[in-house]
């Protein structure tokens, strides 16, 4: 109980803490202005609603007393009063969709910043702490703005509510106004207690939806590999067992909403006899007029409505502490990557070499070595082989060098960002036309085309242009090429980008003999040094050196190989 009383302050700091950061960032003078209009119009709302009950006790009573002349009056009054909040009604909810689209902009751009920065997403995937991100990003971050501002109004009108009818209700009964009170108490307790369970069954089904969402997704990315390796029967399991877990925590949420509307039912309908079992006396007694048993009817419902919020909204509380808790983690989780993992492994961007003092690299599973105690110097314009027995050792190093947080120790020097290149296996292309693709952002947009067109005709991907229809239209890179394509055109990038060195990692495997001597020799006449862990096999007359790694963590070191 006290962990879980912790993570409720946790949460509920990491709350308060997102709507200050809202209403200090640079948009949150327009929220603040928003907002201000927003309790205004609840104001208004509110004292509308009061002038609305005095004119519908005066309407009634003109009915009982048979007043023509009052009644067409009060009905003219009624008309008027409806029109006022109607007006101001749709523009207290206009004004509040405003706010909450303004606030889900600024929290989205905030979480995507901090998602993106310092490779973040990439520590929470290799991490697997944090299940579904992107849905906490995209989904929760909406839900989570629009109901927090929603919850705050009805609290703020509520609070309203309670000032205008209380004098209202306790001038026709003072009796009626102490059971309003204690019946808005009781029902709440009630209802927490019953409602309780369905905060942890909100978060697990967002959990569950989004874990099935994401196997269907999985499905169709892999379309083709599935169906030419006849795996559908263990897809259909798979996503079969994820529906049935979904379906039995939906089946645990409606058994508790069950018992909750068991009781709400019954306690929204008592509001409307309540009232006037209590009042009806003093009207039969003549104390009061016809028209007060309808006022204090309003004026009773008015009241425990906005004392009940608890018990009216229930549900949407759940869900929402639900969404609340999920951000957190996220936030948590992201803040918990941003420390970066521990390494004893020192990078150092300097120089225009690329260089290894002392550098171990060990399993990360058995801790066993994959590199001992390299010691090498990659000046500029060299071109390396890394190769061996153990191919893992040069999995590592590339890694290690893009700075990847591995276990070991010992130092890498290596060029600045704008001068190092790496190119993983499967390399991946963001939608976008193939301008965009071969030119950094802060390249001038405006290259000719015959310097764009120079390095596919190289590297032979004439054809792409054409799958591309040409250098402007956007693409959708993944889904139009083929890997090997794919590894051309990024290689066609580099080229464009003209970096001192370029790691590739096993490209060798992917491109047929022909196609990676080509482009090696088109990074050569480019100046471009490279790194390439890949087969011993391959020509090394591409290559003026080789590093041979060995399975203990040893090494070699074999200059000059033509």
């Amino acid at each position: 109980m006290d962990k879980e009383k912790v993570q409720y302050k946790v949460i509920a700091a990491r709350f308060i803490r997102a709507v200050r950061d809202f209403f200090s960032s640079e948009v949150g003078w327009k929220a603040k202005l928003i907002f201000a209009g927003l309790v205004a119009l609840l104001c208004a709302v509110n004292g509308l609603n009061v002038a609305n009950s005095y004119v519908g006790r005066n309407f009634m009573t003109s009915i009982a007393d048979r007043d023509k002349a009052e009644f067409i009056q009060q009905a003219l009054f009624y008309v008027g009063v409806f029109a006022a909040s109607t007006i101001v009604a749709v523009i207290a909810r206009f004004a509040e969709e405003r706010l909450a689209l303004l606030w889900r902009k600024f929290a989205t751009r905030r979480a995507i910043t901090f998602y993106l920065a310092d490779r973040t997403y990439y520590r929470l995937d290799q991490s697997g702490d944090l299940a579904n991100p992107d849905q906490r990003i995209a989904e929760d971050v909406r839900a989570f703005t629009v109901t927090t501002l929603s919850f705050v109004l009805m609290a703020l009108n509520s609070s309203f509510t309670i000032l205008a009818f209380s004098g209202v209700l306790w001038s026709i009964s003072p009796v009626l106004f102490i059971v309003a009170v204690l019946y808005a108490a009781c029902g709440s307790y009630v209802a927490i207690v019953l409602g309780r369970p369905l905060i942890t069954l909100n978060y697990n089904q967002l959990d569950k939806e989004a874990s099935f969402r994401s196997g269907l997704i999985q499905v169709r990315e892999n379309a083709e590999s599935i169906m030419l390796e006849r795996h559908e029967p263990r897809q259909a399991a798979r996503l079969l067992h994820r529906l049935e877990d979904l379906v039995d925590n939906l089946r645990r949420i409606i058994a508790v909403n069950r018992n909750l509307g068991f009781f709400t039912t019954g306690y929204n309908w008592m509001i409307q006899i309540i009232p006037a079992l209590i009042v009806a006396p003093a009207f039969i007694d003549g104390e009061i007029d016809f028209g007060a048993i309808t006022q204090s009817a309003m004026a009773f419902a008015a009241l425990v409505a906005a004392f009940s919020l608890i018990v009216t909204q229930f549900q949407s509380l759940s869900s929402f502490a639900a969404v609340v808790a999920r951000l957190s983690s996220l936030m948590e989780a992201i803040e918990q990557a941003q420390t970066g993992s521990a390494t004893a492994i020192e990078i150092a961007d300097a120089g225009d070499r690329l260089a290894y003092e002392h550098l171990t690299l060990r399993s990360s599973t058995s801790s066993d070595p994959l590199l001992k105690d390299l010691s090498i110097s990659i000046p500029c314009g060299t071109r390396v082989l890394v190769t061996g027995s153990s191919q893992e050792s040069g999995l590592a190093l590339f890694r290690a060098t893009a700075g990847v947080p591995m276990a070991g120790e010992g130092r890498i020097v290596r060029p600045g960002a704008d001068d190092l290149v790496f190119l993983p296996q499967r390399p991946y292309l963001p939608p976008g036309t193939l301008r965009q693709v071969l030119l950094r952002e802060a390249d001038d947009a405006k290259a000719s085309d015959e310097r764009l067109l120079a390095p596919l005709t190289a590297l032979g991907l004439d054809q792409v242009v054409i799958q591309a229809s040409g250098l402007d239209t956007e693409q959708d890179w993944v889904a139009l090429l083929s890997l090997r394509e794919l590894q051309l055109l990024s290689i066609a990038r580099v080229v464009m980008m003209k970096p001192k060195f370029i790691f590739l990692d096993r490209v060798d495997d992917i491109l047929t003999a022909g196609q990676f001597e080509r482009a090696l020799k088109v990074l050569s006449e480019n100046l471009i040094s490279y790194v390439s862990n890949g087969e011993a096999d391959r020509s090394r007359e591409l290559y003026d050196a080789v590093l041979m790694c060995g399975e203990d963590g040893g090494w070699t070191w074999i200059a000059n190989q033509r």
